[in-house]
């Protein structure tokens, strides 16, 4: 009984270690942007064909190189929250008062288990870019390897550095997405049509979906610094409370929440229009972005904190979910 409750623990951590629901949001957010926003949109575009037939655009990245990017990503994340646990474990004792690595999983396993990971995905990554036959896009894999690493050991020790590079490897997996579907299309509508689908299209609405997770991933960083300034403090990290105080730190997520609001207003006005989205955005994403925006200048205590870290872990959902919305739009409406 004892070794079943023990193995059961060490695969319960190892669970809590890679953030198995972070991972599992990676993969939703990669699976809807492909099949409810980059289908839909291609689904909309007619194409003539070189018999002069015309056809509605469609992927073309196999599923078996789409599930070898998720596998990729997936693993690179994994490796990531492995190793920024790794170099954690002092700060962790003191603002969670409980580790993993160091404890349940060995240190020297927690780095072999963060090298393997890491040489699977940047394998895979430059494996897949040679089948859509651009081997030099596995150089993003091992750039964000890079990063992960780098951010665990240095970086968010660093003012602000730490907060930007994560809010970029979030807003790089829409990019990743597009990017390997447009190379496959591009390889099949080169020789079987006349034209090709409007990439710059495609480019646009992914790179919104961008915006918006860098802008919401920065808020949810700096967030998560307040909550965890005093281990920081005490290991003398420089994020942005230790360096400028908590009450700027507040100051600031309430700012870059506004404006993320006034962003999805603008991007609403000037390139989509329709009142299904305003109302989404309006009761999905603005009211909770607004309501962290109250509670950074108003808010007392430690409360306030876990309650706008919840809220913007929704609000980054309910940005996952509106792909759902542009589908039914595209697909039913118009």
């Amino acid at each position: 009984m004892m070794m079943r409750l023990t193995v059961g623990r060490i695969v319960i951590d190892f669970l809590r270690l890679i953030r198995w629901h972070n991972l599992a949001i990676i993969v939703l957010a990669m699976v809807v942007l492909r099949y409810f926003l980059i289908d839909s949109l291609l689904g909309a575009m007619e194409l003539k064909t070189l018999t002069g037939e015309t056809v509605a655009a469609s992927l073309k990245l196999p599923l078996a190189d789409f599930i070898l990017m998720l596998a990729s990503t997936v693993m690179l994340a994994a490796g990531g929250y492995v190793i920024n646990d790794y170099f954690d474990i002092k700060t962790d004792l003191i603002t969670r008062g409980d580790i993993i690595v160091g404890k349940t999983i060995p240190r020297r396993r927690a780095m072999m288990l963060h090298n393997i990971l890491n040489l699977i995905a940047v394998s895979a990554g430059f494996f897949l870019s040679w089948r859509v036959g651009h081997t030099s896009l596995g150089i993003l894999f091992l750039v964000v390897s890079g990063l992960l690493y780098f951010y665990s050991s240095t970086y968010k020790r660093q003012l602000l550095t730490g907060n930007i590079v994560v809010a970029l490897l979030i807003a790089a997996v829409p990019m990743i997405v597009v990017i390997y579907e447009i190379a496959a299309l591009s390889a099949f509508y080169s020789i079987n049509t006349i034209e090709q689908p409007d990439y710059n299209l495609l480019l646009i609405w992914c790179a919104g979906f961008s915006l918006f997770a860098f802008l919401t991933s920065l808020i949810r960083e700096i967030i998560k610094d307040i909550k965890g300034h005093k281990g920081d403090f005490a290991h003398n990290r420089h994020t942005l409370p230790v360096v400028a105080g908590v009450k700027s730190s507040r100051y600031v997520v309430a700012t870059l929440s506004l404006l993320t609001v006034a962003a999805l207003y603008l991007a609403w006005w000037f390139y989509i229009t329709d009142l299904y989205t305003l109302g989404y955005i309006t009761v999905a994403l603005a009211i909770p972005l607004a309501s962290v925006s109250v509670m950074m200048v108003i808010g007392r205590g430690e409360g306030y904190l876990r309650i706008a870290g919840r809220l913007m872990k929704a609000v980054m959902f309910a940005g996952i979910l509106y792909t759902a919305v542009v589908k039914i739009i595209l697909s039913y409406l118009f």
